[in-house]
């Protein structure tokens, strides 16, 4: 197809990939908050991925209809996107909460669950009751906040190409590595602080790339060395300001740990 389509579908995965990490920040919150231990860790991620080819699937070919039938829908991506690059800088990512998600409370509308972990099943009977398991509320819990960075990721990729076949495909390469990508960055993120504004700053890119499209067309190649560029400044960026070590000794008290256990024992301070 030309080195024009191998540059799109470069661009597209590059795009995927590095949105991908902020999907391995709230995966890693969720497990964490969740305590789910590192060994079920896999099963999860499996079937949360294989959810998540199905939704981008469907995005789509909903997205390209949509610009094929109304070629004004790709100012309002545009906006999207980069409104969506403005809230990055605000937003502060918190795990999603079991009570507060309209899926996890219909799950339990119709389905009991059982207290604590069966191993890596998602089902179990018990007296010939079916019964979910935090597991699968988990496993739902990665489907819908995969299903939300899809709405912010699957424009950005209609902004380098309307072709459905380079965009499903970038995407689906991308996804694949996702669960690779989670062990290999979940003990490095607190390191990244200049990430999210760098992604940020890819969004906003996007979004104004494709609110222009009918007055400058960037080429592909372009488009790749502004968003390798942006992500490359960003790294090496948080590499250079890494946070300190800590100069702790084991076994010793931190000073301002110490204070504050002297004041609740009221015990007078030298």
């Amino acid at each position: 197809m030309g080195s024009e389509a191998g540059l799109q579908w470069t661009t597209g995965y590059v795009i995927e990939k590095s949105l991908s990490v902020d999907n391995v920040f709230i995966f890693l919150l969720i497990f964490s908050t969740f305590a789910v231990p590192a060994e079920y860790q896999h099963r999860v991620l499996f079937w949360g991925i294989l959810g998540a080819l199905v939704m981008r699937g469907a995005l789509i070919l909903v997205g390209a209809a949509l610009l094929e039938a109304v070629h004004l829908i790709i100012y309002v991506f545009g906006a999207f996107l980069i409104i969506t690059g403005l809230r990055f800088l605000k937003h502060n990512e918190e795990a999603p909460s079991l009570e507060k998600s309209k899926l996890i409370r219909l799950t339990r509308h119709f389905f009991q669950t059982t207290e604590g972990y069966e191993g890596q099943q998602f089902f179990t009977r018990r007296s010939g009751v079916l019964f979910v398991t935090p597991l699968f509320l988990v496993l739902l819990l990665i489907e819908s906040t995969d299903l939300i960075f899809a709405v912010d990721s699957v424009p950005a990729i209609f902004a380098i190409t309307r072709d459905p076949f380079i965009v499903f495909t970038s995407n689906v390469f991308a996804i694949l590595g996702l669960r690779a990508l989670y062990f290999v960055l979940s003990g490095f993120l607190s390191d990244l602080r200049y990430l999210k504004p760098a992604l940020a700053a890819v969004l906003v890119f996007v979004g104004a790339k494709m609110m222009l499209v009918d007055i400058y067309h960037v080429a592909p190649l372009v488009s790749l060395a502004v968003i390798i560029g942006i992500l490359s400044i960003a790294v090496a960026a948080s590499l250079l300001v890494r946070r300190p070590e800590s100069t702790h000794v084991p076994g010793e008290i931190p000073p301002e740990e110490a204070e504050e256990i002297l004041q609740r024992a009221d015990v007078p301070q030298e």
